[in-house]
């Protein structure tokens, strides 16, 4: 088992629900990008991606200068914790893996707010304060906060009031708000639930956003983090490898941001997709947590299967989804798989029925 989904060289596998990417694949537009950039593969890549910062600034309505571009936001959530090399930081549980081996690389310890399954994993930003002020007390007050929203993989989202007011109490605190806004474009209104357009308020935040999952470019990696943090960005630029990002990507992401009707046809499978997903795998007998984002967090809760045959039954019949058994606070009975189309769901649902009844 890897430690992500879309492991799909390992064995066989005809249907992968295990990484969350676009089910509309890549764009045509982004794919014709990539053949003209063919041209150019023997100049090297502009290093400060000019051009997609100058469209992402238009795009988002934000100044150019705030935002940092890379090779998948993982990438740049590596350069962050290079950049800081933070001596503690304080880490949600579960979430995204990444944050903790950046911290690993920097040499930073970490302390796990555990978030609780009585509240479908959802947090607690008062209990997340409280926590902060206690490591206080102790002495090992974070320099830093990894906040996945939605998180993944449980994929539940939190409203913009309350992250405002987390922000505000980290801004007070002077501590970096690491905020993973990866997925919030999936969500039905993303304005709801993102802080992209309170960086000026909040200079100790840094904002992570990808082009890899919306727009079903994991292969080309691409991502950017927008901060009104100057000193921090040009640390970031400072530690990061010469043109991380090459000239093939940045084309595929400036056609990617023209792709409106796409967006919108995503939005609109994905919202359905989600509710298909929810009440099947509720009907098969799963604990399901109502999703918000373009993936399904599930539990298979019989107590006469042992932990991670479901996982294995589907590999059975080349069936890939995501084990959650590697998460902190998790374990072989949860599973997340990612939302696509209507036919596919349809298989999705029908496999995993005959994987539950093997053991039933």
């Amino acid at each position: 088992m890897d430690a992500h989904g879309g492991d799909v060289y390992s064995r066989r596998i005809r249907w992968d629900f295990s990484a969350n990417v676009n089910p509309l694949g890549t764009p045509e537009g982004v794919k014709e990008a990539v053949r003209r950039s063919a041209e150019d593969c023997c100049r090297y890549p502009d290093p400060r991606c000019r051009r997609l910062k100058k469209a992402l600034g238009a795009f988002h309505q934000i100044p150019e200068d705030r935002i940092l571009c890379g090779n998948g936001a993982a990438d740049l959530i590596f350069q962050l914790a290079l950049a800081m090399r933070p001596k503690q930081a304080l880490l949600l549980a579960p979430t995204f893996s990444e944050y903790e081996k950046a911290l690993e690389a920097a040499g930073c310890r970490q302390e796990l707010y555990c978030l609780e399954r009585e509240r479908d994993f959802r947090p607690d930003v008062r209990v997340l304060e409280e926590k902060i002020r206690t490591m206080g007390k102790e002495g090992k007050k974070p320099e830093i906060l990894f906040f996945c929203n939605p998180n993944n993989p449980t994929g539940t989202a939190v409203p913009k009031q309350e992250l405002e007011e987390l922000a505000e109490f980290l801004e007070k605190q002077k501590i970096c708000f690491a905020l993973d806004e990866c997925f919030v474009d999936f969500l039905d209104h993303p304005e709801a639930f993102s802080l992209l357009q309170e960086t000026d308020r909040f200079p100790h935040m840094v904002i992570f956003k990808a082009f890899t999952k919306l727009y079903g470019m994991a292969g080309l990696r691409l991502g950017y983090c927008v901060t009104a943090n100057q000193a921090l960005l040009k640390k970031m630029e400072e530690v990061r490898q010469p043109w991380s990002v090459s000239g093939t990507a940045q084309e595929a992401g400036l056609a990617a941001l023209g792709e409106s009707e796409y967006r919108e046809k995503t939005k609109d499978m994905i919202r359905r997709g989600r509710k298909q997903l929810f009440e099947g795998l509720s009907d098969l007998g799963f604990q399901v947590i109502p999703p918000a984002a373009n993936y399904v967090f599930f539990r298979d809760v019989r107590p006469e299967v042992p932990e991670g045959s479901l996982y294995e039954e589907c590999l059975k019949r080349e069936l890939l989804i995501r084990s959650c058994g590697n998460y902190h606070g998790l374990d072989g009975r949860d599973y997340r798989v990612c939302v696509k189309g209507e036919e596919e769901n349809q298989v999705l649902l029908s496999l995993l029925k005959a994987c539950r009844d093997v053991g039933a």
